[in-house]
């Protein structure tokens, strides 16, 4: 397999005309995308980056978070991006844990900065506001192969300290087939990019797949649903990804009713348990939406449904990618039956080489070459198709009964007072645990929690209906919009204790 850095060289010398990136009034053709990834390498060469080393980037999306990337690749070093949504001690953690050679940063973010200065104090710093950050002279080696790690992700990590998963290049080339399979991808695309760079959801679903192939590629900074739905307007792209919490926000813009979405061949959509409800204002106006199921891990891209295909608009999560092996099983890691539950196992040239740093965590989170999920799913006893219930960590046991929070947060969702809504776990001296609903309420309505409860009482089993419904102003939620479960749980002991 070639370096990533040449594939995308190979994809650009049969067109180094066509636009690769736009970003605001700025056009990138191909050809001079290359020349800026040259001179990157160059410059990064130039301050001590070499095969093996970290260049950490501290900034909102733009082309020169792809250009670094690929710059990268060529010199076989790793990219670590940063959640500029983290405190400085945070930021602090993670440059005192990775050790980056370098780091690029935007001045807006100068205090997370300022931390990982203190804890990495040998980074060369590259301001990204500076025209000459990324522009090196002279020739720039070529070191990276297939094999090298190029990524450093922090996962978010709801308990304890984040671990940084190594993704090889390999691993996004072999994301970036089963990319080109789910969608249907073709370098006449066009995708619109929204979601961060520093999540692999927003890197690698569509953006990085789309340029190997050589299709053109809009960034936006970050999610606005204003100028999203100006961009699709007047843009016409043809592809996005967009998880729950961006579609919620762009449904209840006032402008959505009235902006084109003809374009559109496609919107992917994951991160969380996707309710039908979530993606329904899309359906009405016709678009396709597309689940895709994976995690940082994963590059992301393992289970998908595919534009097209037999599960493409139905409730499923769809079939294992291309390159990318799925089962579930039981505890003791034996693959169940069709139709019962049990935890995803991945295996695949997607997968990540281990934790940074943490051989204990890389040893636990694989079992016998597969890679342990912590996600629930059954599979379809009659097309073997993949729905994907919950995290194995938020299954709800009451009394010995297994209750899934998704399957109770998706019939609460239909409530015409409920906006957004998560259930949880509580201890209970009886039953072990009882679910309890944590309901936003839609603006304007005042919602009866009787009445709440008698709605999923309707469809569910006695055991499954929530003990109680507290009511919130928002949900509290990750930079991909999915819910802190913890949180929630947190505030519920507040609640009970008030």
């Amino acid at each position: 397999m070639r370096p990533l850095a040449a594939a995308l060289a190979a994809t650009a010398a049969h067109q180094p005309q066509r636009i690769a990136l736009r970003f605001g009034a700025e056009a990138i053709p191909y050809r001079e995308l290359l020349r800026r990834i040259e001179r990157a390498a160059a410059r990064l060469a130039s301050v001590g980056v070499g095969r093996g080393d970290r260049v950490a980037i501290l900034s909102l999306n733009r082309p020169e978070y792809l250009v670094a990337l690929f710059a990268c690749a060529r010199l076989g070093a790793m990219l670590l991006p940063l959640n500029w949504r983290l405190a400085p001690a945070e930021l602090g953690w993670i440059a005192g844990d990775a050790a980056p050679r370098a780091i690029l940063a935007e001045a807006a973010f100068a205090s997370g900065l300022a931390a990982m200065r203190e804890a990495a104090p040998g980074a060369a710093v590259l301001p990204l506001e500076d025209p000459g950050a990324l522009a090196g002279e002279g020739p720039a080696p070529e070191a990276g192969s297939a094999e090298d790690d190029l990524l450093l992700v922090y996962t978010s990590g709801t308990t304890g300290r984040p671990k940084g998963a190594l993704l090889p290049q390999r691993a996004l080339f072999a994301n970036a087939v089963m990319s080109w399979h789910m969608h249907g991808m073709r370098p006449a695309d066009h995708v619109l990019t929204v979601l961060p760079f520093f999540h692999v959801g927003g890197l690698n679903i569509q953006t990085t797949p789309a340029l190997l192939l050589g299709a053109t590629v809009t960034i936006h900074p970050r999610f606005d649903a204003a100028a999203t739905l100006a961009a699709l307007a007047a843009d016409r792209p043809t592809l996005t990804v967009l998880v729950p919490a961006t579609i919620r926000a762009l449904a209840a813009h006032p402008s959505f009713a009235q902006t084109d979405l003809s374009s559109l061949r496609a919107v992917a959509t994951g991160s969380e348990t996707v309710h039908p409800a979530t993606v329904a204002p899309l359906a009405a106006r016709g678009v396709t939406v597309l689940q895709v199921y994976g995690a940082t891990e994963s590059c992301p891209i393992a289970i998908y449904t595919r534009a097209g295909g037999a599960e493409c608009g139905a409730a499923s999560t769809g079939h294992p990618g291309l390159l990318c092996e799925a089962r579930v099983v039981d505890e003791e890691g034996r693959e169940v039956p069709h139709g019962t539950a049990g935890e995803i196992e991945l295996r695949g040239p997607n997968l990540f080489r281990g934790y940074w740093n943490r051989p204990d965590a890389t040893a636990e989170a694989f079992r016998g070459g597969w890679f342990r999920t912590g996600d629930v799913a059954t599979r379809d006893p009659a097309t073997g198709a993949f729905t994907v219930h919950d995290r194995k960590k938020n299954l709800i046991i009451s009394g010995g009964e297994n209750i899934y929070p998704a399957e109770v947060e998706r019939v609460l969702a239909g409530h015409p007072d409920v906006a957004e809504c998560a259930v949880i776990g509580r201890p209970d001296p009886v039953w072990q645990e009882v679910p309890v609903a944590i309901v936003v309420p839609r603006p304007g309505r005042r919602p009866d929690a009787a009445a709440i409860l008698a709605h999923v009482a309707a469809e569910l089993a006695r055991f499954k209906v929530p003990k109680e419904v507290l009511f919130v102003e928002s949900l509290p939620r990750t930079a991909l919009g999915k819910v802190q479960h913890f949180a929630l749980r947190d505030l519920a002991r507040q609640r009970e204790t008030t």
